[in-house]
């Protein structure tokens, strides 16, 4: 898909592609893929590796045009894998700037259409994204901190394991996004040097706020990598204690009731027996019973054995 923007009176609209000054490229096909290659005279990996989810972030030349990949967030669509990152590339020419992409990203299309983006200045759109990017990995953060707090909560009454695997679920998130706030970084600190693009003073705010919510970021990922790892290797040791605490109760309930039907299978028996022609045998065998239950509580106790 292709979708062309100009911007006129402050106000993003729709265009023709050869009008545009922005255009907005999902998941093209060849034909696509084609007509973008003859209209800005580039080879086709600048449109083709952004497209590959996996790609590392980098910045590539050829002549006067510029391919930024960056690494975004993404919520993932299997529940081993929550959140994950994907690839967006952006196409910088002379005369208008390109964003490719495999799927959409709202947080970045939304913001486009809405006019967020100034898309006539190409290096001030760019630092733009790039803070917008840093922000929505803190947001997918965030998202994940309240998700370990509620699955902490869990665990502090369970048995499972699927509590733990939930948590190594978002600690793989968190390796995802930590690999992919690294490279963005070296993507920014390459820009700040200003021999990719044209570095205007206005623009420098713009890419300095990005830098540092992707340092944020990073460190936040970096604490909550930790904070997991520590939380799987406490919470495995309190769910096998607890799962050992389970099965000393059960034990000794076992031991403190088998010596009632012990006494009671004793006058069970068709032999002769004490008592057994007294009128209150019956509440004798119970007596015994009940004396003989305390007797174990007593001295399991004396042992601290409960």
């Amino acid at each position: 898909m292709i979708q062309a923007y100009v911007k006129e009176n402050g106000i993003v609209s729709e265009s023709d592609i050869n009008s545009g000054e922005f255009i907005r490229v999902i998941d093209p096909s060849r034909e696509e893929v084609r007509i973008l290659m003859e209209l800005l005279d580039i080879d086709e990996d600048f449109i083709v590796d952004p497209l590959d989810e996996e790609e590392r972030a980098r910045i590539e030349f050829d002549d006067e045009k510029v391919l930024i990949i960056l690494k975004v967030p993404v919520r993932g669509t299997d529940e081993r894998l929550p959140y994950r990152t994907s690839s967006v590339g952006i196409i910088i020419t002379p005369e208008r700037s390109v964003m490719v992409s495999k799927s959409r990203l709202p947080f970045i299309d939304d913001r486009i259409k809405m006019g967020a983006f100034n898309i006539r200045k190409r290096s001030r759109m760019l630092f733009q994204l790039m803070n917008v990017n840093a922000n929505e990995f803190l947001k997918f953060l965030h998202e994940i901190h309240k998700r370990i707090n509620e699955i902490e909560e869990e665990l502090h009454r369970s048995l499972r394991n699927r509590e733990i695997e939930m948590l190594m679920n978002l600690e793989k998130s968190i390796v995802y996004f930590v690999t992919s706030l690294r490279s963005n970084e070296i993507v920014l600190q390459r820009l700040m040097k200003g021999n990719v693009i044209p570095l205007y003073e206005e623009d420098k705010d713009i890419l300095e706020d990005a830098m540092i919510d992707n340092r944020q970021a990073l460190e936040t990922a970096n604490i909550y990598s930790d904070i997991l790892s520590g939380m799987m290797d406490a919470y495995a040791s309190i769910i096998s204690n607890n799962l050992n605490i389970v099965m000393k109760v059960l034990a000794i309930v076992t031991i403190i009731m088998e010596v009632p039907a012990v006494i009671t299978s004793f006058y069970g028996m068709n032999v002769v027996l004490p008592f057994q022609k007294n009128p209150y045998a019956y509440a004798y065998v119970i007596l015994w019973s009940i004396v003989s239950i305390f007797l174990l509580i007593w001295w399991f106790r004396k042992n601290r054995w409960i």
